[in-house]
């Protein structure tokens, strides 16, 4: 039996490129431009599956990609939902994390958190 406070974590990292503009912003930011956003998920779980594993990092990392390849190389202002929303980090990590949080969490599995690098020194994160 597995402890109720036993968890597990892993990370995986992946990154996309992307154009966006923040809508109502005064500065240089509201002006088009692009990142090479990083991007890290973690996903915890109670307890290990039958290989031992929370998850095979393949798998996440696969999951995790199908959500990137929205965004990827795209001008983020008119890929939904960020027609409608500002393109922030804050939005951008909410929006990976509930997006994959939809087909990765499972009752013992679950998407912790999401951090969105718009630079190697500014990042946001996400998590419920």
């Amino acid at each position: 039996m597995v402890d109720l406070f036993t968890m597990y974590e892993l990370t995986i990292k992946t990154d996309f490129s992307a154009a966006h503009n923040l809508r109502g912003y005064e500065g240089k930011c509201e002006r088009l431009h692009g990142h090479n956003w990083h991007i890290e998920v973690n996903v915890q779980a109670r307890e290990l599956n039958s290989l031992e594993m929370a998850i095979d990092f393949k798998v996440l990392k696969a999951e995790t990609n199908k959500v990137m390849e929205k965004f990827d190389h795209r001008y983020l202002n008119e890929v939904a939902p960020f027609d409608k929303i500002n393109t922030t980090a804050e939005n951008i990590a909410r929006i990976i994390f509930k997006e994959l949080a939809a087909v990765v969490d499972d009752g013992n599995l679950r998407v912790s958190k999401v951090r969105a690098w718009e630079s190697h020194k500014a990042a946001a994160a996400y998590y419920e």
